[in-house]
């Protein structure tokens, strides 16, 4: 049984800036991999498919850490479970900052992603403490301080890891992460627990949706060889249909299952996952392929630049994502989410096809990463910030970590494409994938992002406002 408790007390801004800084911390560590990717993959001996893994592993755990995470918070109260995660994320952090090698960086890369679980939690700790109007924008301000923190990482990444060592890079925000947590500790009140059952955590379908993730990041990886080894990718694709079907039966008898799937039913939740996965897969082909792009050879097509460049060529794109978050919150109140949705896949699209046609000076990419960085920023705060309210303060943790989990898998999966594309475009005995492999890139995602309007004109029938 729950104990009867008083209400939550509200929180000040000490305690709710406590909560930016850890936001900004885990931002930062989340973020130092994407401007170093082509130093790693140098230092580490690594091919492009090697190094979308690296890209996404951290996401991967993600997607299963978050929705339990949420669960957990919503029984036991989103505070005490907050810092245990970032025990979690300190140690991988570590991990990475001490890695001699590709498996042991992957390892603190998949303890790192605990982190992900960071945001139903904050989202759970606001709700209880701040009444609604409150509690919707300082959704969007931890969001957006989240990828604040990111854009720190990514400017700092660079000099950091040429400077210094790779080592360091994962070190400093690893330090600052310790550090924000104990400031969390202390500032802010525990909220109560919600309501409690006697399922426990639903480890079948969290070993289910950990065989589907893996299969379908092996299923991409070596699509680029299906020539070779059709056999080997024909199995892998059987598999993950019986690890999706085996998953999705499991989750719908499960008296508490991992992810709640009857969720789906409810217009607000299906259309935000629907459209939260197809925003984040052209997000995350850019991403990747943006620094790789960077990366390539002035003798080229590319710009030669080293790892520090590329952090200052991809800061403005960091700086448009911190803005976003805010920006949504605010817009989603006065215009309406579908309205803010609607304005960033719009920007998105045309940013995504602009660097498809017009890629041959570094301010293209930089102003077309920059957009697409706003536009993403826009669509996930508005539709994070839409479902956290469609849905009774209980389930918040729930329901938001549906989204997230539909945002990492998207992550990963347009991180796979890229990785594949560029994979299988280079030629033998090179280093230096042929140039219609970013444009392809581009096109794909951008087409892809376009189709999502179909969903998002409908966005406003059943949404709670």
């Amino acid at each position: 049984m729950t104990a009867t408790l008083a209400p939550p007390v509200r929180i000040g801004k000490a305690a709710v800036g406590a909560l930016g800084m850890l936001a900004v911390a885990t931002g930062a560590l989340e973020s130092v991999v994407t401007p170093t990717l082509p130093l790693l993959q140098r230092e580490l001996d690594m091919s492009p498919a090697e190094g979308a893994l690296l890209s996404i592993v951290l996401l991967i755990t993600g997607a299963l850490v978050t929705p339990v995470a949420g669960k957990l918070g919503d029984r036991y109260g989103g505070k005490r479970v907050l810092i245990r995660l970032m025990a979690v994320v300190s140690a991988g952090g570590l991990v990475s900052a001490l890695a001699p090698n590709l498996p042991v960086l992957l390892l603190g890369q998949i303890l790192q992603g605990a982190m992900v679980g960071a945001l139903p939690l904050s989202f759970i700790v606001v709700r209880k403490h701040l009444p609604g109007g409150e509690s919707k924008v300082a959704i969007g301000v931890v969001s957006g301080l989240f990828v604040g923190g990111g854009m720190a990482g990514t400017l700092s990444a660079g000099p950091v890891a040429e400077g210094l060592s790779r080592h360091w890079m994962f070190a400093l925000p690893t330090i600052a992460v310790i550090g924000s947590t104990i400031l969390l500790n202390r500032l802010m009140p525990h909220d109560p627990p919600g309501r409690s059952d006697d399922a426990g955590v639903d480890w079948p379908g969290l070993l289910l949706l950990s065989g589907t993730l893996v299969t379908l990041m092996l299923v991409l990886a070596l699509a680029p060889d299906i020539g070779s080894q059709p056999l080997v990718l024909g199995a892998l694709i059987v598999v993950l249909a019986a690890f999706v079907t085996g998953w999705t039966a499991v989750e719908r008898r499960a008296a508490s299952p991992m992810v709640d799937l009857r969720m789906l039913v409810r217009p607000a939740i299906w259309k935000s996952c629907v459209l939260t996965f197809v925003i984040c897969v052209g997000t995350s082909v850019a991403v990747y392929l943006v620094p790789q792009l960077f990366a390539v050879p002035a003798g080229a097509y590319g710009f030669g630049a080293g790892a520090t460049e590329i952090g200052f060529y991809l800061l403005p794109g960091a700086v448009a994502a911190s803005l976003a978050g805010p920006m949504a919150g605010i817009g989603a109140r006065r215009f309406g989410s579908r309205a803010v949705v609607t304005a960033g896949i719009v920007i998105m699209a045309a940013a995504l096809i602009s660097l498809a046609a017009v890629h041959t000076e570094v301010w293209h990419l930089v102003v077309g990463k920059m957009m697409i960085s706003l536009a993403n920023g826009l669509c996930v705060t508005a539709m994070v910030t839409t479902t956290a309210i469609s849905v009774e303060q209980s389930d918040t943790g729930i329901a938001t970590s549906l989204v997230l989990v539909t945002r990492v898998i998207g992550y990963a999966v347009g991180a796979q494409v890229g990785g594949a594309l560029l994979t299988a475009a280079t030629p033998s005995g090179s280093d230096v994938p042929a140039e219609s492999a970013f444009v392809t890139g581009f096109v794909i995602a951008g087409a892809v992002t376009a189709l999502s309007l179909l969903v998002a004109r409908t966005m406003g029938k059943g949404v709670k406002e």
